[in-house]
């Protein structure tokens, strides 16, 4: 048998001798969630996909998936459905812009039920992060830690929550995703800048654009979730990311271009005004690297850039 060296630097087993697993998935009818289901589905895995409304069961049993009915407030059956299965995904979160205190509250909520259920049993427990803000200036590496701690800090502080679980009998790994997971009729932020971008005439990016966003094709990020799970280790850090940092300015113009929209910058101090919301994180540099992700997970991403797919039309109106 071929030995590989992880993060950690403990082995990892050759990819025929992956058991198959029975995974809890929250968030599993959402944009990344959706596109995991069917990656762990075709490489003979099961899925449980947490559902809070019909047209989500639906889309879960169209997919050969079974579900279980609730949502990030139902603790009982989110703990339900972590005892039943031999692995979690946690990748759903309100996303509540307008009140980022109940989310982070429901987020942190969410995690410690999924830890607390996973106590003692040796499971896997992937939880999704971010790299936004880690290390300003630079990209983030998967060495660098995550400052946030406590209920107060951005998303509750659940990354470092979910990987002080590994002292506690469980597989905690942290899914640190690029701020833009991609593909044809996203409706994350590119989708929302590009919205934005329509309503005012014109493509814009802030100041000299010169700000990075890592990127990640969806079908890419999802096969990273399945190498990740089945190659667990606790405190294992992922980063799901294909793209170190595409400028600001370059999508600006992708979009322009593919609206027939004038280009120009905006000042930082009206760049709410321009896109809303998202424009406090289109004026930052949220670049990452993954090259030990890579590495450790053999995980090669093969998919469309995010320029390709704005070029495409995955953004269109």
């Amino acid at each position: 048998m071929t030995s590989h060296t992880d993060i950690n630097g403990r082995g990892r087993r050759d990819q025929e001798e992956v058991a198959h697993m029975r995974v809890f998935i929250t968030g599993a009818s959402g944009w990344i969630g959706s596109a995991v289901v069917d990656e762990l589905l075709a490489h003979g895995h099961q899925v449980i996909g947490l559902a809070r409304s019909d047209a989500s069961a639906a889309s879960i049993e169209a997919k050969g998936a079974e579900v279980l009915r609730g949502d990030l407030d139902t603790l009982d059956v989110i703990r339900a459905g972590s005892e039943a299965a031999d692995a979690v995904v946690h990748l759903a979160n309100k996303h509540d812009w307008t009140n980022q205190a109940e989310t982070n509250r429901a987020e942190r909520a969410a995690v410690q039920t999924i830890g607390d259920a996973l106590v003692g049993t040796g499971k896997p427990f992937l939880v999704a992060a971010g790299v936004a803000g880690l290390t300003p200036g630079r990209a983030v590496t998967e060495a660098d830690p995550n400052p946030s701690h406590g209920p107060d800090a951005p998303r509750g502080g659940t990354e470092n929550l979910a990987l002080e679980f590994a002292d506690r009998g469980v597989v905690p790994v942290s899914l640190r995703f690029a701020p833009t997971v991609h593909g044809d009729r996203d409706h994350g932020f590119i989708a929302l800048i590009a919205d934005a971008d329509r309503r005012a005439g014109t493509a814009a990016y802030v100041g000299d654009g010169e700000q990075r966003w890592a990127a990640v094709h969806v079908q890419d990020a999802a096969r990273a979730v399945r190498l990740a799970l089945e190659q667990a280790t606790p405190g294992l850090i992922v980063h799901v990311v294909a793209e170190e940092g595409v400028p600001t300015r370059a999508i600006a113009e992708a979009i322009g271009t593919f609206e027939g929209l004038p280009v120009a910058s905006v000042d930082p101090a009206a760049a709410q005004e321009h896109f809303g919301f998202i424009g406090m994180f289109f004026g930052m540099d949220l670049s990452a690297e993954s090259s030990r992700t890579q590495e450790v997970l053999g995980w090669t991403p093969t998919g469309p850039t995010l320029l390709e797919d704005i070029a495409a039309g995955a953004y269109r109106a």
